[in-house]
């Protein structure tokens, strides 16, 4: 009787921790996908909601921004994306971590310059606050092809 109890709630235990890691990967992957949006618009509030004040913003020259200069530059169109496609994402959930990879194909038009098109692989590290996901970090880096 013990034995069938103890299996019964480890089944349980085990539904619940893959519906939490399900339900996660949609989560952040809903996360990312309003960073994308919101990096094309340009949009404060938008931006300011999907960050933590401590996020480290590395560019695939090696610039670094803080929050602050992450926002500061995409709200007056220092960076302006005109689009942004996404491929090849792939999420891993780590406690209340979530690593994403994807490629970052971009078109761009930084303070009104002729556009350009930029293709990286990105790193991004979010962290799960009050169940909501917010970046924390992120690093790019320059790709060769547009996968």
């Amino acid at each position: 009787m013990i034995k069938k109890l103890i299996f019964a709630l480890s089944f349980l235990v085990a539904i619940t921790v893959f519906g939490q890691k399900k339900n996660d990967v949609q989560s952040v992957t809903y996360a990312a996908e309003k960073l994308r949006s919101a990096m094309i618009s340009g949009e404060k509030p938008a931006l300011e909601s999907l960050i933590v004040p401590e996020l480290t913003y590395g560019h695939s020259g090696g610039h670094i921004d803080d929050a602050k200069e992450f926002v500061e530059k995409l709200v007056s169109k220092k960076s302006d994306f005109l689009t942004i496609d996404i491929t090849n994402q792939n999420i891993q959930i780590v406690g209340n971590t979530a690593i994403v990879r994807h490629h970052f194909y971009a078109t761009t038009a930084d303070l009104g310059k002729e556009p350009g098109d930029v293709t990286l692989d990105i790193l991004l590290v979010w962290t799960k606050v009050n169940n909501d996901w917010k970046l924390l970090a992120r690093q790019a880096v320059k790709s060769e092809k547009k996968k």
